[in-house]
């Protein structure tokens, strides 16, 4: 077996549970926005009284804000896979995709890279002058990732910073700050690379380490010459506060 197939099957091998990526130091690593979602996260839950994380996976983000404001109050989550829901850190986790709380229930949602945003029903449910925070996966998002897997792609149609505008003041929001930023992600071995897309499913919808063997290779052999395979991430920050 050489280093190739040593590696993949590391990768295969690794649990997808929870949203820990502790196992990829060393072996890959990702530049963080400027603004620290988390942090943010933690000053706002310092003056809410009823917080709402939708689809909080883990729920570790969510718990460290809570941990750090000393945050009281009302403390719930959403998470729609129940793997996810067995394992969250979260006090109070609510297992749905949906929303399925009273109009005005929350001074602030929070949410952290949400597969779709739910825009009217956000609204609803967080209170007149609320806010809702949320750090979301931008355009083209590890496009180059993706491309190396499954060729040339059209450009992305959707999620651009002023398309995520535009939803949030069609949903009755006032858009109170909107950052956008592109970070270099580094992998250093193709085991990296297969748990990332295993674990980051959006990249390359469908993947299977068997299916997508041979465009493996060539990204091995491209770190092998290279030292690494380079991506790129978007992000875009969004705080938006309600208004009748």
């Amino acid at each position: 077996m050489n280093d190739f197939d040593a590696l993949l099957d590391e990768a295969a091998a690794v649990s997808l549970d929870g949203w820990d990526f502790s196992w990829f130091a060393g072996r890959a690593t990702e530049q963080r926005p400027s603004w620290g979602y988390a942090d943010l996260v933690a000053e706002r839950l310092t003056t809410a009284g009823r917080a709402l994380d939708v689809q909080t996976g883990g729920g570790e983000v969510f718990a460290y804000a809570i941990d750090k404001a000393r945050a009281p109050g009302l403390l719930v989550a959403t998470e729609a896979w129940m793997p996810q829901v067995a394992r969250t850190r979260v006090p109070t986790v609510v297992a749905t995709a949906g929303l399925p709380f009273s109009d005005g229930a929350f001074d602030l949602v929070v949410s952290r890279h949400p597969v779709n945003t739910d825009w009217a029903g956000t609204a609803r449910v967080v209170r007149e002058t609320g806010i809702f925070l949320s750090q979301q996966i931008g355009a083209g998002s590890n496009r180059e990732l993706s491309e190396a897997m499954m060729g040339p792609l059209p450009p992305p149609d959707r999620q651009h910073p002023e398309q995520i505008r535009a939803a949030a003041e069609a949903a009755g929001f006032e858009v109170v700050q909107l950052k956008a930023e592109r970070l270099r992600a580094e992998f250093y071995d193709i085991g990296a690379v297969a748990h990332f897309l295993r674990k980051v499913v959006w990249t390359v919808p469908g993947f299977t380490i068997e299916k997508y063997r041979d465009r493996l290779r060539a990204v091995h052999e491209e770190i092998t010459v290279k030292g690494m395979f380079v991506s790129h991430a978007t992000r875009v920050l969004i705080e938006a506060r309600k208004w009748a």
